[in-house]
């Protein structure tokens, strides 16, 4: 089975267009590694070092999660954030298109890059990789977000393993994720003398402090869609 494709097409002012093709090996549900080219100092695993990042120079002399932004940044060092661009989405089932703001849409494919970039603190964000929604809405982040995690309980209960039917472990996970965004920040702002690469890894930061601090909330407003599962919503319960 070949790499499941994803390339963003990129339609900047003034008619330049850039193309960034993300290929994730079907195995590892990782990014395949692009060309072997020197990498910049602000990759390096030192350089605004996550203070929960558990990897070595030794074992990775460049953060995977900064290493995977790179071909992104040199794209966006060319755009402010409220620049507009017409942006495309192919993947292997569908093309998605449309208007948005260079934040928005350098933030959708950094998400996307980051989730599959080998960094152990976003594995959990591979699966959601695989189902990639562009431009997703805080309300969608957090559906995907929570649905992913709840069908991984069911397997690790099929497994033998204790599941958390509670969402502690999702909540944990974007506590880290969050750490890990401001680290990217750090680095970002050393990559690119225009900011749109800085607000896009802002924008992935507010998702990933929805999620802990409101999932009870957001869960309670998305609940009215699931009528037929609660008795005295609407809707008979399962049989």
């Amino acid at each position: 089975m070949g790499p499941n494709l994803v390339e963003y097409r990129f339609h900047l002012p003034g008619g330049a267009s850039h193309r960034i093709v993300v290929g994730l090996d079907p195995a590892t549900l990782e990014a395949r590694a692009g060309g072997s080219g020197e990498l910049p100092d602000w990759t390096r695993l030192e350089f605004h070092k996550c203070p929960n990042c558990p990897l070595t120079p030794a074992q990775s002399p460049h953060c995977p999660a900064a290493v995977g932004l790179v071909e992104l940044t040199r794209m966006g060092a060319e755009l402010l954030s409220h620049d507009e661009l017409e942006v495309e989405v192919v993947t292997p089932a569908r093309t998605v298109a449309g208007r948005t703001t260079a934040q928005r849409a350098v933030s959708s494919l950094m998400g996307l890059s980051i989730a599959t970039s080998g960094c152990p603190h976003t594995r959990f964000f591979k699966t959601m990789a695989h189902f990639h929604l562009p431009f997703a809405t805080e309300e969608e982040t957090i559906f995907r977000a929570v649905s992913v995690y709840l069908m991984g309980q069911y397997f690790r209960r099929r497994a033998g393993e204790t599941p958390d039917w509670e969402l502690e472990g999702l909540n944990r996970i974007y506590r880290d994720v969050q750490t890990i965004n401001t680290q990217l920040a750090h680095r970002l702002r050393a990559a690119s003398s225009k900011d749109a690469a800085v607000n896009a890894v802002i924008l992935l930061d507010l998702l990933a402090k929805a999620v802990p601090d409101s999932v009870a909330d957001s869960l309670e407003e998305i609940r009215r869609l699931f009528p037929f599962f609660v008795s005295g919503s609407g809707g008979a319960r399962p049989p």
